[in-house]
């Protein structure tokens, strides 16, 4: 399935089928997928329906899908009879040559009446028809029968008309050519399948499992190693990564370090080092030590798996563009039948010439006139870029969201983990009430276990470098952009919880001693006793800064920060990386609802964010990004774009690629469009022929899909 002409005959065979629900097609992918009623329908009889089209099919399983799609251009039958086509026809037109010397006048110029071949010539003639027209005459009886004419009914008929005509030499050579754009269309489809493939290829078929010894600490005797599928292997089970190996599944170090090259994944071009505990992902590159990994995920779920699942899926996403190209020849086929019909019947009506005359030069207009170029360049040119941006560590879900990225007019930013690190530290903790610091952080670490919260990582990594272990922690709940609180009333939060409970006025002066410049202030206490106050600080991301000028350089119109820390604590981190408007104090609902304003302002708004709390404020853009393996599942879920190494220096890539993208879409529309209304200017001057007919439509799409394929090269980062 490599265009819509063959979409188009699928869905005539199939939508006549008794219990049939839904059909939709993914021309990229070679997929077609079907809902039935299996009580009056079955797949024998879906694949009788779809064989009647002159194509096949066969079941697609996750397991099995990369290799499911047809093969590139190689020594397949299809591939053996145009050479046969085009060898045969190189001989005739070179027998005719030596035998008559009007080769060229043959070919180019056309009073339609009849040419005696010589009779080896016409042999050869011949071979090269039924070798080039054999591929397409199955489909053509296919359309003939549902009375959908397509481009492989239209050129059978031109042939049988050329031959009719005794235009031996224009039918050999438009069966060839015919039959080679055939190829080369499957060939460059196929480009386009394989860049998705190769992705999915990059994870080893074949795992060293380990079985017996213990799971962590030393190597134990009784260990040994077997070599099985990577499909087989089970989540829980110990897989041995040597140096210069890639990783088969995702995992959990349990044993041994290592540099790990991660930028299939996170498109991070600097290795990440490894330790016990550390996650490793299927398809990235152990460089150096010996790993013993746990795996997490099976072999079909792995994060690189559901990353080309995800590519894959895209076009259920469509770009409005692709959507525009469809309704656009809904109208555009339907008129250009009308004009050919116009070109045949009413010049001779009228007496403008003969019939035979007015009968090619509209099969002329109707082969020209073949959607397939415009069609096809969009959805080859989406995945392409899509494919792309997913080598280079930036997920997009959709080619809607990549047409989204190439519109962005405003850009909101959270703050922590994004402009800043994401990784703040505790600098000092401030006991009050007589109590001392291992007191108060016994009890703070305790509660801080069960959050996911930057700072509760902070507060974690802080008492176990003071030597202080927790205690049982009873309950835990979260109070929204707030705090947290066990079910002892033991509560950690910000200044705003202070207020609202009554406690700020008393520690004013000691909070302002204790909050400079880019440090924040949280209290933690008992009912209502304050504890202590700690000071935390999250370093700003060195690439900030020219991260926010790159945007604003590409025409960003607003640049925000909206957070829901205090703003003596943003402050800094506006200033420095020069943000045109900042809010503090936001709760995830404030958060929203200011997007929500801009929507109405700009219509495109980008939101960047990487916690829970940006859940709501992700899914109110017209465009959510989340940053990172490392932040919140709910986020990278609900958002539409994820930047897999967490770089900022993504986001400006992201939307320098998809305005590319957009514009080699316009370009290869414009193009498509423009050849065609050339040659239907030609074709109505009657100086345009079959075979040129066929020439234009063969250049025209194997042209924009090679243009949408140079989205497969995309520089990386600013």
């Amino acid at each position: 399935m490599d265009c819509a002409d063959e979409v188009a005959l699928l869905r005539g065979a199939l939508s006549k089928l008794d219990g049939l629900g839904s059909l939709s097609f993914n021309v990229v992918q070679a997929r077609m997928t079907v809902e039935y009623d299996a009580s009056r329908l079955d797949a024998a009889k879906i694949a009788h329906a779809v064989h009647s089209t002159g194509m096949r099919c066969e079941a697609w399983t996750a397991e099995s899908g990369e290799d499911s799609a047809p093969e590139r251009l190689g020594w397949s039958r299809e591939s053996l009879l145009t050479l046969a086509s085009g060898l045969s026809l190189g001989l005739g037109m070179a027998w005719e040559a030596v035998h008559t010397g009007d080769i060229l006048t043959s070919l180019l110029v056309h009073d339609h009446s009849h040419h005696h071949a010589p009779g080896g010539a016409l042999l050869f003639f011949l071979i090269a028809i039924v070798a080039g027209a054999t591929p397409a005459l199955p489909k053509a009886m296919g359309a003939l029968r549902q009375l959908r004419p397509d481009m492989n009914l239209l050129m059978v008929l031109s042939l049988t008309g050329a031959c009719v005509l005794g235009e031996w030499t224009e039918a050999g050579t438009l069966s060839f050519l015919f039959a080679l754009a055939g190829r080369l269309e499957h060939w460059s489809i196929g480009r386009a399948r394989d860049a998705i493939r190769q992705l999915m290829n990059m994870a080893p078929h074949e795992a060293t499992v380990l079985h017996g010894g213990t799971e962590h600490g030393k190597q134990d005797h009784g260990e040994h190693e077997h070599r099985v599928l990577a499909s087989d292997v089970k989540i829980g089970a110990r897989v041995r990564v040597r140096p210069g190996e890639r990783v088969p599944c995702d995992g959990e170090v349990v044993r041994g370090s290592s540099l790990v090259n991660q930028a299939l994944i996170t498109g991070e071009s600097t290795p990440a080092p490894k330790l016990s505990g550390d996650a490793v992902y299927a398809g990235t590159i152990n460089e150096s030590g010996v790993l013993d990994i746990q795996t997490t995920r099976q072999h079909s779920d792995t994060t690189l798996a559901r990353m080309v699942r995800m590519v894959e899926q895209s076009q259920a996403r469509r770009a409005p563009a692709e959507q525009f190209v469809e309704r656009f020849t809904r109208f555009y086929t339907p008129l250009v039948f009308l004009l050919a019909f116009s070109v045949m019947a009413l010049p001779p009506l009228f007496g403008y010439g003969a019939w035979s005359k007015w009968f090619y030069e509209g099969m002329v207009i109707l082969l020209i006139a073949c959607p397939c170029a415009l069609v096809i360049s969009t959805p080859v040119s989406i995945v392409a870029a899509l494919t792309a941006l997913a080598r280079r560590g930036v997920l997009v879900k959709g080619g809607a969201f990549l047409e989204e990225a190439a519109r962005v007019r405003a850009f909101v930013f959270d703050k922590t983990g994004v402009l800043t690190r994401g990784t703040p530290e505790v600098r000092r903790v401030v006991p009050l009430g007589g109590r001392t610091m291992e007191e108060v952080l016994t009890r703070l670490v305790s509660l801080e276990l069960s959050s996911e919260h930057p700072i509760a990582r902070a507060v974690i990594d802080f008492a176990r470098q003071q030597g202080v272990h927790a205690l049982p922690s009873v309950g835990f709940s979260v109070i929204e952009g707030r705090g947290i609180q066990s079910a002892e009333s033991f509560w950690a939060g910000s200044a705003r919880l202070l207020d609202e409970r009554g406690l700020r006025e008393s520690l004013g002066p000691e909070i302002a001693r204790l909050s400079t410049a880019g440090e924040a202030v949280f209290a933690c206490g008992q009912n209502t006793e304050v504890w202590a106050l700690v000071t935390v600080t999250d370093p700003i991301r060195a690439e900030s800064h020219n991260v926010v000028e790159s945007l604003r350089s590409m025409g960003v119109e607003r640049i925000l920060i909206l957070t829901g820390d205090t703003r003596e604590n943003s402050l800094a981190v506006a200033e420095a990386v020069g943000a045109d408007e900042l809010r503090t104090d936001q709760l995830p609902g404030d958060k929203a609802g200011r997007i929500r304003e801009l929507r109405a302002e700009f219509t495109h708004v980008a939101m960047a964010g990487d916690g829970v709390n940006d859940a709501e404020a992700l899914s109110s853009a017209s465009l959510g990004i989340s940053l990172g393996l490392s932040g919140a599942d709910v986020a990278r879920e609900i958002s539409d774009v994820v930047l897999m190494s967490g770089d900022l220096r993504c986001l400006p890539f992201l939307l320098r690629h998809a305005r590319k993208t957009m514009a080699v879409v316009k370009q290869n529309i414009c193009f498509a469009l423009g050849m065609k209304a050339l040659f239907l200017i030609a074709a109505m001057a009657g100086v345009a022929t079959l075979w040129m007919a066929v020439a234009a439509d063969m250049g025209a799409t194997f042209l924009v899909t090679l243009n949408g394929l140079r989205l497969l090269r995309a520089k990386r980062l600013t």
